[in-house]
C-alpha cells in the first residue's frame, strides 16, 4: 500500500512538473518562462509530491527501502508526463508541441555526454532548490524554489521529468529518446547526490 501512494505521488509530482512546462512552452520570454515553470515545483515542495530529482539528492542519506522506491518514483513522474501531454495534445493549445519539437530536435543532436553533462548541473540547481526550501523559512525557500528552477533552465541544462514531457507532447518518443533520458536521469543522479554529500560533508567541518 505505501508504494501504491509513492506512486500516485509520483504521478502527481509528474503533472506538477509538466504544468510548468506548459506555460514555459506557452510564453514567448524565456526569463518569465523559466519563473513561471517554478510553480511545478513549488506544487511539489508544498504537496509533498514524489519527484525523482528531488528525492534522488538525498539517496546515501536514506535506507535501502528510500533507495528501493526511486525506480517506481520515476516511472510515477513519466506516467504524469506522459498523461498531462496526451490530454494536452486534445485541447487547442497542442501547438505548444511545435516548440517543444523543436527543443526535441537539439536534445536528439547533442552527444550523450552533454546530455550527462548537463543533467549533473540541474540536478545541482534542484538540489540548491529543495534544500533552500527544507532548511530556510518564510520569503527564502520560496526563492529558493524560484532561483533554483529559473537557475536550470536559463543554463539550458537537462531535467529528466520536463523533458519526459516535452518529448511526450512532441511525439517524440523512440528507443533513442528513451535512452537519452536514461543518461540525462543518471547525471540528475549523480549531480544531486554530489550535491548533497559535499554540503554534508561541509556542515560536518564547519
Amino acid at each position: 500500500m505505501e508504494k501504491v501512494k509513492v506512486f500516485v505521488s509520483s504521478i502527481l509530482a509528474g503533472i506538477s512538473i509538466s504544468l510548468g512546462g506548459t506555460i514555459f512552452l506557452s510564453v514567448e520570454d524565456r526569463v518569465v518562462g523559466s519563473l513561471l515553470f517554478a510553480i511545478g515545483l513549488f506544487c511539489v515542495c508544498t504537496g509533498g509530491l514524489h519527484l525523482y530529482t528531488g528525492k534522488i539528492c538525498y539517496a546515501l542519506q536514506n535506507d535501502r527501502d528510500y533507495v528501493f522506491c526511486l525506480p517506481i518514483i520515476w516511472v510515477g513522474n513519466l506516467t504524469g508526463a506522459f498523461l498531462t501531454a496526451a490530454i494536452l495534445r486534445f485541447s487547442r493549445i497542442a501547438g505548444i508541441s511545435e516548440k517543444a519539437a523543436s527543443m526535441c530536435e537539439t536534445k536528439g543532436n547533442d552527444s550523450l555526454l552533454s546530455l550527462f553533462i548537463l543533467g549533473i548541473f540541474c540536478n545541482v540547481f534542484i538540489f540548491i532548490a529543495v534544500e533552500g526550501y527544507k532548511t530556510l523559512s518564510d520569503t527564502g525557500r520560496y526563492l529558493a524554489i524560484i532561483f533554483g528552477v529559473m537557475g536550470f533552465i536559463l543554463c539550458g541544462t537537462e531535467h529528466c521529468v520536463a523533458d519526459m514531457f516535452y518529448v511526450s507532447i512532441a511525439g517524440a518518443w523512440s528507443g533513442d529518446f528513451l535512452l537519452r533520458i536514461l543518461i540525462i536521469t543518471a547525471g540528475n543522479s549523480v549531480g544531486g547526490i554530489a550535491a548533497a554529500s559535499l554540503l554534508l560533508l561541509a556542515r560536518k567541518h564547519s
